[in-house]
């Protein structure tokens, strides 16, 4: 007699265990290979996309400035990139707030007004000077800029002479662009994210903050 044929003994619910986990898997890779290409992606981005200037960056850039009017002031392009730090006590805050969100090679025209530059001409800044001590024997000629040191105070000015006599002189402490709305054209070359740095070494003439009118080379720098 022949042996009865031997079938193979399917379990049941086995297959359909078989194809969930085959589904499991393949949901598992799909999830897998997403999260894998939205990474590359934001790379991509990060990398090709230029970083925005906020508050704290340094920043290297190509500049303008100019009174209301159009009348160049002072200008560094086809020079030395000036840099500075976004928000810093030696940048003038209208030109921060006007740089902020601006990108590398980017260029733009703003108009800053004089509260958010060298503030407003004060008149009580005019200093009539007994001609005594340093003073006493220094010619003056009305017009002329010198640069002051306080020994009191350490810091810093420079002064317009206004009227001289033989007893006295009369002179100006406002800064140069005191009450002046400014015109600055500014073109970004780097921006560097959250590194602080200064305007040192730059070309840039400074008299207590950053794009300061030049002043005559005939300054002399006296002690009071």
């Amino acid at each position: 007699m022949s042996e009865p044929d031997q079938k193979e003994k399917k379990v049941p619910g086995r297959e359909g265990v078989e194809k969930s986990n085959g589904k499991r898997k393949y949901l598992v890779f799909a999830i897998g290979a997403l999260a894998v290409a939205l990474i590359a992606v934001y790379g991509a981005f990060m990398v090709l996309s230029p970083a925005t200037i906020t508050a704290g960056d340094t920043v290297s850039m190509y500049y303008t400035m100019a009174y209301e009017n159009g009348t160049v002031i002072s200008t560094n392009t086809n020079s030395t990139p000036l840099e500075l730090t976004v928000g810093a006590a030696d940048v003038i805050p209208g030109f921060s707030n006007a740089i902020i969100g601006m990108v590398q090679n980017q260029k733009k025209t703003v108009l800053i007004p004089y509260d958010q530059a060298y503030g407003p001409y004060r008149s009580d800044l005019i200093r009539v000077v007994n001609r005594t001590g340093p003073i006493a024997n220094t010619t003056f000629a009305t017009g002329q800029y010198y640069t002051i040191h306080s020994k009191t105070s350490n810091a810093t000015s420079v002064i317009r002479i206004i009227n001289v006599t033989p007893l006295t002189v009369t002179w100006d402490e406002n800064n140069p662009l005191a009450g002046q709305n400014l015109s600055f054209t500014v073109q970004v070359v780097s921006v560097n994210k959250g590194r602080a740095g200064s305007a040192g070494g730059t070309t840039l003439p400074r008299i207590d903050s950053a794009f300061d009118v030049p002043v005559p080379s005939t300054n002399a720098t006296k002690n009071f």
